[in-house]
């Protein structure tokens, strides 16, 4: 929409009142300040519920892969067969085999329930960017070190070079019955992935000291598999799964973890549902404002059209005036949500200080931080909705504005 030179000179008066019109000055600021903060919240609610999403995808992937082929109780006897059919499937970027069971670990009297995770040596060196303490090249088959995560470290109140005892229940059959297997392990390093569930859980050792710990003999319980795209996993797996079917199950990042990404996707929609009614309600006050601003101009507008303005003039004068109000507010919106979200973990530390209150308990939150991720389609998204409800709300004042008579308006002056 082209202005004129007298058309932008009157919108801009218009977006400026003078002191005569200071209500009406207010009432505009407040509805700057609105779309203002419904553009805000919107860009940082988003953007965290992304990030809660893109952090937990990343982190568990990193630690299960994309799917995991299990065999039929808890174990895969050819699984070397199985291996080599699943890294020949097109899509499939690596593919390893893995141990996990459910035993118990003693230390000074205190036990605790584990998931001892036996891994290749590569899966083990790729923690390496996760290791808080120790050194990760100590775990070696037959050394008989593990690494244990940070949680489980601080609540076993074990440290680096200190020997914990795990236990099997399913130990060797005796003519007095199946007596637990208990093995010492010396802890060489301790890691921290950022899943609370993870680092209060895993105790990772190679594969061939799982095995000998869990009776396995030469069997693993699953197949840990990355894939080129993990949104298309069950598309890339679906020729194997035929294949394996009768031997073995493929479960997927998505069916192992569904209830919580569910969940996830459910509060953002609804999330971006409820708030989008602040921006609704921000061009409300568009709408207001530029009602009392017509009200008020109502003789100057009668002036102008017997001085040869136009309908149409008058209709572009007020649509831009308020359009303006809404793109200024969503501009400010913008930067402050990305200012938010630059510094939100020094916000979230501000504000336990200030109540006492600890906001952000990775027993509960599942992630050690507070992630964010934007989303380029999103925030233009965001965008285009506050300015389209700004541009709605400016359409009833302007025709009532380019609809003004001025001969009933003037007849008395």
């Amino acid at each position: 929409m082209v202005l004129s030179l007298f058309e932008r000179t009157i919108a801009r008066r218009y977006l400026l009142p003078g002191k005569s019109e200071a209500f009406i000055a207010l009432v505009a600021g407040i509805s700057v300040g609105v779309v203002m903060l419904s553009v805000a919240m919107l860009v940082i609610v988003m953007s965290v519920m992304n990030g809660f999403r893109a952090e937990l995808l990343d982190k568990i992937v990193g630690l299960n892969g994309h799917a995991i082929v299990q065999g039929y109780g808890e174990r895969i006897d050819n699984w070397e067969s199985v291996l080599q059919d699943v890294r020949k499937t097109p899509g499939v970027v690596k593919a390893s085999p893995l141990i996990e069971k459910g035993l118990a670990v003693n230390y000074n009297g205190r036990y605790l329930g584990v998931l001892v995770r036996g891994n290749t040596q590569d899966a083990i060196d790729s923690l390496g960017p996760n290791l808080v303490a120790g050194n990760l090249s100590q775990l070696k088959a037959g050394g008989k070190n593990v690494a244990l995560g940070a949680r489980l470290a601080e609540s076993l109140g074990v440290r680096v070079g200190d020997t914990i005892t795990l236990i099997n229940f399913e130990g060797r059959t005796t003519p007095f019955g199946t007596m637990p297997r208990q093995v010492g392990y010396k802890v060489a390093a301790v890691f921290e992935v950022g899943i609370y569930d993870y680092d209060q859980k895993f105790v990772v050792m190679p594969m061939q000291d799982a095995q000998q710990l869990l009776l396995m003999g030469d069997s693993v319980g699953m197949i840990e598999i990355k894939t080129t795209d993990a949104d298309k996993v069950e598309e890339i797996l679906e020729p194997i799964r035929r294949q394996l079917e009768g031997r073995a199950v493929i479960n997927t990042w998505k069916t192992i973890n569904s209830t919580l990404f569910e969940a996830l996707q459910v509060e953002r929609v609804a999330m971006f549902f409820a708030l989008s009614f602040m921006v609704l309600v921000a061009a409300f006050n568009i709408l207001s404002s530029l009602v009392m601003l017509v009200r008020a101009k109502t003789r100057d507008i009668a002036i102008m059209r017997t001085m040869g303005a136009t309908r149409r003039s008058l209709l572009k004068i007020f649509v831009t005036t308020g359009f303006t109000v809404g793109a200024l507010g969503t501009v400010a919106g913008l930067v402050l949500g990305f200012l938010v979200l630059a510094f939100r973990q020094q916000i979230v530390k501000v504000i336990e200080v200030v109540t006492g209150q600890n906001l952000w308990d990775p027993s509960i939150r599942f992630l050690s931080t507070l992630p964010a991720r934007v989303d380029p389609l999103e925030i233009a998204g965001i965008v285009a909705l506050a300015l389209v409800l700004s541009f709605l709300a400016t359409l009833y004042p302007a025709f009532k504005a380019s609809s003004t008579d001025p001969v009933q308006v003037l007849r008395y002056e």
